[in-house]
């Protein structure tokens, strides 16, 4: 029979028999396992170079050649395994790093909808699939998801609870089950509001029927708030030293969590049959931004509201007071981190934006980054089509860096009406205008498209111009029927291309494809300022993709959007007609007229004279909306006491009302001891806090004078130095937040209004 089938999970593992590989998959059937068997692991060679090949390894010739020319033969091997000793070899392999379910896979053009032919055999909850025939599909799942949380006795291994709310889905209000947390205890059990208070004797009677409870439930997906880093790590860990399976798997299979193998690198969860969305990663995977990505502040800040306990160091010692005096408490504690967590999923549509680039780069649904393996799965299988293979990673040759994009140098001051003119996906563009791919490199033809650092292109043998024409399409369609999920995820895969051929990790990476891209960036918009000047306006700043330019202080509303959209009209035309005349191609280049500051404020470099870059402020018209870009009240690092200062003090400038007063009433308020709330430094540690020896930080000085400081600090600078949040014993230093908030938040844009901080607050802070 044929049915379709959306995959969630996949793994393989070396059988005697050869590869077996194992795909789990949802459909409108139920949960499916498809078992595939006897595969070969694969790679090349180049036909030139010998291999002393394992028993049972065969070489064939091959009608493929490398990039360069050179022919080569395929590689056979029944264990993969035997692929990877021949890797540790001397040998120069070609595509050996390449995972044999991700080859199976790409090669046919499968990413996350399939289409399955075979037998179904019924196999407790799930149906299992012997040896089916697969080919690309068009399923699009309604995922049906699990956010998990644990509480422990502060950062010790003793368990205290595991709760588990499943996300509600349309219609289903009526027969979906209660929620539940599994608590140690010997109370009685009970129904707690939407959820059920279980109590168990031991970690292990506890864990088991959790297990048991999820394998019943049968959820496609596992969500939480640093879910794999700290809930599920913990979860396999306590199962080992319990010495019982950690059987969260479906149809009863082992889930782990795989350590890094170098620092800086991620855990990785492997629950079969099961996805594992993080809450944290998929937001940045996203691009929101938020002060801080902890559960509580993005709760208050997507929903409103936010967890029962939020103070670091009260939330253990609160913990273990609920534990000890009031289990139901620390119950509902247990379910509300939960029940946030599905409710940031609904909010933000994660979800959706996780299977839409699921679709789009056939990566595993819960992978996230992997942006060199989403341009290999969509690049290699056109590769191999078009008769070539590519090196290994390891293998391809590095040469020096490509510039970044560019930056223009600004002209500072305090503007009126500046509008912004932006290259819609610049990168992405440039690759469709002039060819940019690493087949078209290697096999420039007659009459090929000049690069840069000597690069040629073929004019017609590419593949990644058109990969960008297709998802370009997708793009605007998913705009047109507003599917905001697919477009973000779209922009961001588009965007990625340039990146992955800029980084040594990609095996197509080189100088020339890199500089082909970022300096004919830089000379589009260097150009472009140039055509505008002669327009006759100033352009008073550039930044990658987008130019600002001044159009004088007399211009209203109307006026200014006919200038912006005459400019964005006659810029278009003008590289049309250029790029066809002097280089005979089409230009795929797009300026939008996409901002209006009625007001603009762009620094100067702290200290100096000249322009700032990456770093402005204005308000938008028509409706005033105040941006801030790279300055202190945009940056996280700094205390909310700047940052509301400094927009307020914008909101003032911008709009001409008088802002002296405002200064020094903020000034007499924070030495009164008003806006001590405001003075907290949130800070992240990266490393371990005995890792700093020398020139040691403020945050880390902070946060040894804890006992536990997690992952972020909270603290204040006080007359005897810096001090954390939960353990504050000194008053505040108020001088050091006048002098190292407050004035560097106002002196810049105060400058161009001849005056300064100091100048405004001196008189009034002789008081004190």
């Amino acid at each position: 029979m044929s049915l379709d089938a959306y995959l969630l999970t996949r793994h393989w593992r070396d059988t005697p028999q050869g590869l077996e590989l194992s795909l789990w998959a949802c459909s409108a059937q139920g949960p499916l396992n498809l078992v595939i068997r006897h595969q070969q692991a694969v790679c090349f060679i180049e036909r030139s170079r010998d291999a002393s090949l394992p028993a049972g390894a065969t070489r064939k010739p091959l009608e493929l050649t490398l990039l360069h020319g050179e022919a080569v033969d395929g590689l056979y091997f029944r264990q993969q395994r035997d692929l990877q000793q021949l890797r540790q070899s001397d040998a120069t392999l070609c595509e050996s790093d390449v995972k044999p379910v991700d080859r199976y896979l790409m090669e046919r053009f499968i990413r996350a909808p399939v289409r399955i032919d075979g037998e179904l055999q019924r196999v407790g909850n799930h149906w299992r699939v012997q040896q089916p025939r697969l080919q690309p599909g068009d399923f699009q799942p309604q995922l049906r998801t699990l956010a998990i949380d644990i509480e422990t006795r502060g950062h010790s291994r003793q368990l205290y609870s595991v709760a588990a709310a499943i996300m509600p889905q349309p219609g289903d209000a009526e027969s979906r089950p209660s929620d539940v947390v599994f608590m140690i205890g010997s109370g009685e059990d009970e129904q707690r509001g939407h959820y059920q208070l279980i109590y168990q004797p031991t970690e292990k009677a506890l864990l088991n029927a959790f297990f048991n409870w999820t394998l019943e439930i049968d959820p496609d997906a596992l969500t939480g708030w640093a879910v794999v880093n700290f809930d599920l790590n913990f979860i396999v860990q306590k199962c080992q030293q319990l010495g019982i399976a950690c059987r969260l798997g479906r149809g009863g299979e082992s889930a782990t969590v795989l350590q890094p193998n170098q620092p800086g690198s991620p855990r990785i969860a492997r629950v079969p049959g099961r996805a594992v969305f993080d809450g944290i990663d998929l937001l940045k995977a996203g691009f929101w931004n938020f002060d801080s990505f902890s559960l509580d502040n993005v709760s208050h800040e997507l929903l409103g509201t936010g967890k029962l306990i939020s103070s670091e160091q009260d939330k253990v010692a609160e913990i273990n007071r609920l534990f000890r005096d009031d289990k139901p408490q620390l119950a509902d504690y247990n379910i509300r981190d939960c029940t946030l967590v599905n409710e940031i999923f609904q909010k933000a549509d994660l979800l959706a934006f996780a299977v839409q680039r699921a679709n789009l780069t056939g990566l595993a649904l819960d992978r996230l980054g992997g942006s060199v393996a989403a341009f290999d799965n969509l690049y290699l299988p056109r590769l191999h089509r078009a008769g070539f293979v590519a090196p290994d990673v390891d293998n391809r040759s590095d040469g020096p860096g490509s510039p970044g994009g560019y930056v223009m140098d600004s002209v500072p001051g305090l503007y009126k009406n500046v509008l912004v003119l932006d290259f819609k996906s610049l990168y992405p563009s440039i690759i469709r205008t002039f060819f940019i791919d690493p087949m078209g490199l290697a096999v420039p033809g007659d009459n090929p498209l000049p690069g840069f650092v000597e690069a040629m292109f073929s004019r017609d043998k590419h593949i990644l111009p058109g990969l960008i024409e297709e998802l370009w399409a997708a793009r605007d369609k998913a705009k047109l029927e507003h599917n905001a999920p697919l477009s973000q995820a779209i922009k961001i895969i588009m965007n990625s291309f340039y990146g992955v051929l800029g980084t040594t990790g990609c095996r197509f990476y080189s100088q020339q494809l890199a500089s082909s891209i970022t300096r004919r960036g830089h000379e589009i918009i260097m150009r472009s300022r140039d055509w505008i000047e002669q327009q006759g306006y100033p352009v008073i700043y550039g930044d990658t993709d987008s130019v600002f330019v001044y159009i004088g202080d007399e211009a209203d509303e109307v006026r200014s959007a006919e200038i912006g959209n005459q400019l964005m009209r006659e810029l278009n035309t003008w590289w049309q007609d250029e790029l066809r005349q002097n280089l005979d191609i089409e230009s795929r280049l797009e300026v939008e007229y996409e901002t209006h500051y009625s007001r603009f404020f762009m620094p100067t470099v702290r200290g100096m004279p000249t322009g700032s870059k990456k770093r402005y402020a204005g308000l938008i018209a028509p409706d005033s909306r105040l941006v801030v870009k790279g300055l202190e009240a945009a940056r996280t690092d700094w205390t909310p006491l700047a940052r509301n200062f400094q927009r307020e003090l914008f909101q003032r400038v911008f709009h001409e009302e008088p802002f002296e007063e405002y200064i020094r009433e903020i000034a007499e308020r924070l030495q009164a001891g008003e806006l001590d709330e405001q003075l907290v430094y949130r800070k992240r540690i990266r490393r371990a806090l005995d890792d700093y020896q020398r020139n040691v930080p403020p945050h880390i000085q902070a946060a040894r004078k804890l006992e536990h400081s997690g992952r972020t600090i909270s603290y204040l600078i006080t007359r005897n130095g810096p001090e954390p949040v939960d353990l504050l014993q000194s008053t505040p230093d108020y001088q050091h937040y006048l002098d190292k908030q407050l004035a560097p938040a106002a002196d810049g844009i105060l400058q161009f209004l001849d005056t300064s901080f100091a100048a405004i607050t001196d008189a009034q802070l002789q008081m004190f």
